[in-house]
């Protein structure tokens, strides 16, 4: 009864983590791709400037800005400059439009509150959505996320559960044994990062449950769901105007009582609600890298016109605790650039999880057929798959970098054109792994997705003022770092081309030797 529970699992194991693999492995690598957002946001729009952070005058900047061009919004938004992101970002509603289209934002100098031009780009924000998106409109791309997420926690428990030698195997590591070494290496990583397979796979969960599970809240608030967020973020409330004219407050003056609340923190966001209005309201909310957790009640609210206090920093529920935790370790956001290399390489260690996984249930079926010469469409099915669903992908992100710079940074619309090339080039290969056998169709892609990423630098060098020694010499390492991870992701995949070039070449040995023996005797 136990080997036939123990079988089950591995059976489940297996076909859970083949359906779901590949958008699972798409998932976690444009998770990983996350931790850096803000680092490739900026790379993506390199005409932003780097300033020396001052937090207060930037405020006051962007006070001054939107007055000038969004007095008659009745919501204003600013994102305060940090070491990460060095852009003073506004926001404001159009009173005229609803939905996503009534809000404009642009992009401010945070030292002279003049707009930078700077070209139109998702940069680092269209692999965070892709992550939990998938390019699908609301709730289908979170649905589809959070059932893959569910899955992949399935084949976690399962494959512990089947490997009853798991941390024993560990430590046994044989190279250059085929598909025995992939399955070492598969265990490898398994163990060595299983925490945090763990914990971002269930957080992911828990980020999503007032939509995976709405029935205690359809039951405590009757269904409505608005009144639900309202209690928990109640800074979102709208406001009724009083319809009579009153001048803001200098929100730099208030920055500084705000920040007396977390005397060691930052001000991450502040949003003014009727602004020129006599009930204008002004809330500022702590920064979310401050804290491991997200905590919505970390937020001062004050009179718009008087500068008097309305709603002081609140303590959140137990629940909310919890869930804000999860949150937070799940996005890194509190993590410095030590620990977020770290969320980096285990969120690589996740991918190769997956990845490995999908390529042993391919070659051991293989192994099955070699024998009678005849290959099912199914196996040639997963084979397309696999390549263009890891190499490929590696090649569409690769591409999505480089449209970032061939397009011409003032042309209408590009940052949609960045993300119709991911797809493109995503698209095309799986018409290669199509036409092409599967080991030439890897060394082809994979070699394509190291020219792509290694030439990255030379590239941003060519087509923009911001090149890889110009961005050192600024001491703009967020720049920089980018160029220098793409290289170092480019040398890496050429090393793969190498070793998978070496290994069918002595792979063909054999026959090589069988056909030369053979040779003499046909002669004859």
């Amino acid at each position: 009864m136990r080997e036939g529970f123990r079988q089950a699992m591995a059976w489940l194991h297996t076909w859970a983590g083949l359906v779901f693999g590949w958008l699972l492995f798409a998932i976690f690598l444009t998770g990983t791709l996350s931790y850096f957002k803000d680092e490739i946001s900026h790379w993506a729009q390199p005409e932003i400037p780097v300033r020396a952070v001052n937090a207060q005058a930037s405020l006051a900047q962007a006070q001054t800005y939107l007055e000038a061009n969004a007095g008659h919004s009745p919501r204003w938004f600013i994102s305060l400059p940090d070491v990460r992101e060095p852009a003073l970002s506004v926001m404001w509603q159009d009173p005229n439009k609803r939905g996503r289209g009534a809000f404009t934002r642009h992009t401010l100098d945070p030292q002279t509150g003049q707009r930078v031009e700077a070209r139109d780009s998702r940069g680092g924000d269209f692999f965070y959505r892709f992550h939990y998106e998938l390019q699908m409109g609301y709730p289908w791309g979170r649905w589809l996320s959070s059932l893959a997420a569910l899955v992949m926690l399935v084949t976690l428990v399962t494959g512990i559960i089947t490997h009853k030698k798991i941390f024993k195997e560990f430590f046994t590591f044989r190279p250059g044994k085929g598909s025995r070494s992939w399955l070492d290496g598969h265990n490898a990583i398994g163990v060595l990062v299983l925490p945090f397979h763990l914990m971002i796979t269930y957080s992911s969960l828990v980020i999503f449950m007032t939509m995976l599970m709405p029935a205690s809240i359809n039951s405590r608030y009757d269904g409505d769901t608005q009144a639900f967020f309202s209690e928990i973020y109640p800074g979102n409330q709208r406001l009724a105007a009083a319809g009579q004219p009153a001048p803001l407050v200098n929100l730099a003056v208030l920055y500084e009582r705000a920040l007396q609340q977390w005397p060691d923190g930052r001000i991450g966001r502040v949003s003014v609600q009727l602004p020129g209005d006599a009930n204008a309201q002004v809330q500022f909310s702590r920064h979310n890298g401050d804290t491991v957790s997200r905590d919505p009640g970390a937020a001062i609210t004050f009179a718009g016109t008087t500068g008097a206090v309305l709603e002081l920093p609140r303590d959140s529920a137990a629940p909310m605790v919890v869930a804000g935790t999860f949150y937070g370790l799940h996005m890194g956001l509190f993590a410095g650039p030590v620990l977020r290399w770290l969320y980096f390489f285990c969120g690589l260690g996740s991918t190769l999880l997956i990845g490995t996984g999908l390529v042993m249930w391919l070659g051991k079926r293989q192994l099955k057929h070699a024998r009678s010469g005849v290959r099912p469409f199914e196996l040639r099915l997963v084979e397309v798959l696999n390549v263009a669903g890891m190499a490929g992908l590696v090649l569409a992100i690769a591409g999505f970098m480089w449209a970032n710079r061939l397009l011409p940074a003032t042309y209408p619309e590009r940052a949609g054109l960045e993300v119709d090339s991911f797809f493109l080039v995503w698209l095309l290969s799986i018409v290669h792994a199509a036409v092409r056998s599967g080991s030439k169709a890897w060394v082809e892609q994979l070699s394509l997705a190291a020219i792509a990423l290694a030439g990255l630098p030379l590239l941003s060098l060519l087509t923009t003022d911001h090149g890889l020694p110009v961005s050192i010499a600024a001491g703009d390492w967020v720049l920089a770092g980018v160029d220098l991870s793409a290289l170092g992701c480019g040398l890496v995949l050429a090393w793969v081309v190498v070793k998978i070039r070496r290994r069918a070449a002595l792979a063909a040995l054999p026959a090589m030797r069988a056909a030369r023996t053979v040779m003499p005797d046909e002669v004859h």
